[in-house]
């Protein structure tokens, strides 16, 4: 009994620890990765009570999901500070703690759910939302109406400035009349006062964002990830068209590398995703170099695929973020092959030469000295025939119908072996050559 009663007065003596976590900017996967370590760590660290310090718009629906999962699954007791806005995925977020506390100018609710360009959801993923606030709300005994209100336009709430057609938005002071907060403070120290939480005095540790954690945040922002691919893409076609490895090849390199990167941190991707990118890359040079029929470019492409594909969180965005890509390269391939077709590798499958007579290129001989010569036609004219001009028999062509056999001619154009003929009429006749 002596060992234990020594521990209990030691642990009474200890200072408790509160972790203090923020929750800001868009919620998505990245988000989700930062809390599921900061809550890990504060577990671990044996924190008395953590504190996630929410300001955010909302954002994705499936990381506002997982990040519920995570705080469900944490054992230390969890409020969530709205400080000052939680709205849509951040009011979701904040319904599954176990305590909520506003800021006095604080926020929370409009949590309707749209898709990618705007617009509501279908019907399908309205429900599932609307199911997953009302199951929030009652997970720690809130009326479920206004966590419907925030997420439906189907109720009227006038006296929460909330009519038909419009979502719930809450205050600190509405939070608190319909049992959403548990209390109103102005900072983390006032919030460690209230009655409830009655930690004053305790030890605050602040978990931060490393700087990987905030790469990894932005480049797997939905909005980012096809903005990089054609960052990449377009960098590499640019590099086919100027000599050597230039700044175009290297944007190009570090867009798609930062994607990888930032899906590799967030455990998004595994190592099977960069090495089936890498193999993708080399089977595209050996394509350029040693010419396989388009065999190993096509692997090449199938592999990069592939790898973006592992590497991706969500199905939907890398088809999307890959199709935006496609489009960007292709116009940018069709600009640069029409105006810079005769640089890069394309000069070698460009035919640029053209053989002109200034270049020494010429298909027969042009018998330039003919011009203004006379002849006689040894032959009707039809307008084909011979005529002959001094010694020298030729084929010529007259330069309009026929003419008969005898008549005097003269040449007034040559190419080639192509000789246009003239019929000479009696008054203009002269000496015959």
């Amino acid at each position: 009994m002596i060992p234990i009663q020594l521990f209990m007065a030691a642990d009474e003596d200890d200072q408790p620890v509160v972790y203090v976590v923020p929750v800001e900017q868009t919620v998505e996967r990245g988000l989700e990765k930062f809390l599921e370590r900061s809550l890990s760590e504060a577990e671990q660290a044996g924190a008395d009570h953590i504190i996630l310090d929410i300001d955010t718009p909302g954002g994705a629906v499936d990381a506002a999901g997982n990040i519920a999962q995570i705080i469900n699954q944490t054992d230390v007791e969890i409020t969530a500070y709205v400080n000052p806005d939680a709205i849509s995925a951040g009011a979701y977020i904040a319904l599954n703690a176990d305590r909520i506390i506003m800021h006095p100018q604080g926020s929370m609710g409009a949590a309707g759910v749209i898709d990618g360009a705007g617009n509501a959801a279908e019907d399908k993923a309205q429900s599932y939302w609307l199911n997953q606030m009302k199951n929030a709300a009652e997970k720690n005994g809130r009326e479920p109406e206004y966590a419907l209100a925030m997420a439906s336009t189907n109720h009227d709430l006038p006296e929460y400035n909330s009519p038909e057609g419009t979502y719930l938005t809450l205050g600190a002071a509405d939070a608190e009349e319909v049992n959403y907060s548990e209390g109103t403070a102005s900072s983390i120290e006032e919030l460690l006062a209230l009655d409830g939480i009655e930690l004053e005095g305790a030890t605050i540790e602040y978990s931060e964002v490393s700087f990987a954690e905030q790469i990894s945040r932005f480049v797997t922002h939905p909005i980012v990830i096809p903005i990089l691919l054609s960052v990449g893409s377009l960098g590499l076609i640019l590099e086919l068209y100027t000599p050597g490895f230039g700044i175009p090849g290297m944007l190009g390199l570090t867009a798609l590398g930062l994607f990888f990167f930032g899906h590799l941190f967030a455990g998004f991707a595994g190592w099977e995703a960069i090495i089936l990118f890498a193999v993708g890359v080399i089977l595209i040079v050996i394509e350029i170099f040693v010419p396989g029929f388009g065999v190993f470019g096509v692997l090449g492409i199938a592999a990069i695929l592939g790898g973006m594909f592992l590497a991706s969180f969500s199905t939907t965005i890398m088809l999307l973020s890959v199709a935006v890509a496609l489009v960007v390269s292709i116009i940018a391939a069709v600009i640069l092959f029409k105006y810079f077709g005769n640089r890069g590798p394309w000069k070698k499958i460009v035919l640029n030469e053209a053989t002109t007579s200034e270049k020494g290129y010429i298909s027969n001989e042009t018998r330039q000295e003919l011009t203004t010569l006379q002849g006689r036609a040894l032959t009707e004219l039809r307008p084909v025939g011979a005529a002959q001009f001094g010694e020298e028999r030729l084929d010529v062509v007259s330069e309009g119908g026929y003419i008969g056999q005898g008549s005097l001619l003269k040449v007034v154009y040559t190419s080639g072996s192509r000789i246009v003929v003239r019929e000479v009429k009696p008054e203009t006749n002269h000496k015959e050559e």
